[in-house]
């Protein structure tokens, strides 16, 4: 079905057209702070795991993180005057194989009410109701293209793709505006998967649009010196607050075959997403720059030093030998011990488990075949069988679970507590990269007391909750 308001445009037309949103976000390097339409909160890499999907591999950038349900009028529109990429590095030199560029439009159709005898501009997004078959009532949209760009001998090849009734031209749903706007949102936002064809690589799936975050965090205590009340128990892993959860986001979910992505004879895939802004020079040409990068979550957050986390978003993985002491000696371990100090910090450095984790790939879990220089990215092993929804274990590879994190990362993978107890040396603890004595800390279940696991999500595409309300009530005079 073709919808009104992706027919009555066209490329050329949407691109003169801006509409401005504002939202919080992550805030995770101080440039970035002051960008959150380009500012990339989670990635997510995994094995599908919907029932008959297990030989495609979902990739989930979100970005425009911190989003309030009731974020009217303008809602929360992506970055016009750029470009968000999702990067696949196949053979391990830290440089994209693959990278599928998505760009996005604005629609504004200018609705109008008859109003004294003038028709007069309206100053919201619909003056009516947007069903599953009508949108007719809806002013103003983003439609998106997806570019996939194949890199040979150092030169980019870019090809729009389309979907399978020739179009090149896709359209995001709305956001949830509210029950009496747009009544099943789920249904509505269901209509906006795209049957997208690779070629060479089959038909994959799109979705574009605005969902509950599925990020969970403790984010308050967290940022104040880990002020948690319970930082150490499983039994405490529920105690506190998740500080996102009445909070939406903006995702990108992309699914394609995972024997399309990977390198003859190995499994292992690297990717990450990066979001760039365009800017006009003294000629008029329009020039790009990266702003964000996100691969393995919280890096830059809680390992890169204030004086080089705006430079670690512009990099490429490529060049982290730039940032290997962030990695090899860490600060947050010293931190904790400074701050608990019961919880004695790892004594064996440099750290070759963070490296692993980080930077090359854990040994008999996703360490790929050939690696030509330790680099910052989101590892999965796509030959690692995939573990059933409702039977995942939050915290993956250290809780059994090998489909999970840092194997990948699942939307139901506490990452939080992963990462703190990895940190703490669980991996020296368990014999991996040294041995128990190592790590006096490390069987220690450090938590921020915000729980996950994969009841939170979907088991189908696209993995994500549908986003939030601050209207969900049904519609009445």
């Amino acid at each position: 079905m073709k919808r009104l308001l992706l027919a009555a445009t066209s490329l050329a037309a949407v691109a003169l057209l801006q509409v401005p949103a504002f939202a919080s976000s992550h805030r995770e390097a101080p440039m970035i702070a002051g960008m959150p339409r380009l500012d990339a909160s989670d990635f997510y890499l995994f094995r599908s795991y919907e029932a008959g999907r297990s030989n495609y591999v979902t990739m989930i950038a979100d970005y425009v993180p911190l989003q309030d349900p009731g974020g009217g009028p303008n809602f929360f529109d992506m970055e016009h005057n750029g470009y968000y990429d999702i990067n696949v590095d196949s053979d391990g030199t830290g440089t994209p194989t693959y990278t599928f560029r998505f760009r996005f439009y604005p629609v504004n159709r200018n609705l109008a009410v008859s109003v004294g005898g003038k028709k007069v501009a309206i100053s919201l997004i619909n003056d009516g109701q947007i069903t599953t078959t009508s949108d007719a009532a809806q002013n103003t949209g983003e439609v998106y293209t997806i570019a996939l760009i194949t890199y040979r001998n150092g030169q980019p090849s870019e090809q729009l793709l389309k979907d399978t009734s020739g179009e090149t031209l896709f359209q995001k749903p709305a956001d949830r505006i509210g029950d009496k706007s747009i009544p099943n949102y789920a249904a509505y936002a269901a209509t906006f998967t795209h049957q997208i064809v690779v070629p060479g690589c089959g038909t994959g799936r799109v979705f574009v649009g605005q969902r509950k975050d599925p990020f969970v965090v403790n984010l308050g205590e967290t940022f104040d010196l880990l002020n948690y009340a319970h930082p150490i128990g499983e039994q405490y892993a529920a105690s506190a607050r998740d500080d996102l959860a009445g909070k939406n986001v903006t995702s990108i979910v992309w699914e394609i075959q995972s024997a399309c992505l990977t390198h003859v004879g190995d499994p292992v895939v690297g990717a990450w997403t990066t979001s760039s802004l365009g800017t006009m020079d003294d000629r008029g040409r329009e020039n790009y720059s990266q702003v964000s990068r996100l691969a393995n979550p919280l890096v830059n957050e809680l390992l890169i030093g204030l004086k080089d986390k705006d430079r670690f978003n512009m990099s490429l993985p490529a060049n982290d030998a730039q940032f290997a002491t962030y990695v090899t000696n860490p600060t947050v371990p010293a931190l904790v011990q400074a701050l608990f100090p019961s919880a004695k910090a790892p004594t064996k450095i440099p750290r070759t488990d963070l490296v692993a984790v980080f930077l090359t790939g854990v040994a008999g879990v996703n360490a790929p075949a050939h690696l030509s220089r330790p680099s910052e990215e989101m590892r999965l092993n796509t030959s690692i069988p995939i573990t059933p929804y409702g039977k995942q274990s939050r915290l993956g590879v250290i809780g059994g679970d090998k489909a999970g994190y840092p194997n990948g990362r699942r939307p139901g993978d506490d990452v939080v507590d992963i990462t703190l107890r990895v940190a703490e040396g669980r991996l020296y603890a368990l014999g991996l990269y040294g041995k128990p004595s190592d790590a006096p800390a490390g069987l220690l279940d450090f938590t921020d007391g915000a729980y996950t696991d994969d009841t939170h999500y979907l088991q189908a595409f696209p993995y994500v909750m549908p986003p939030l309300s601050d209207s969900p009530q049904p519609a009445h005079e």
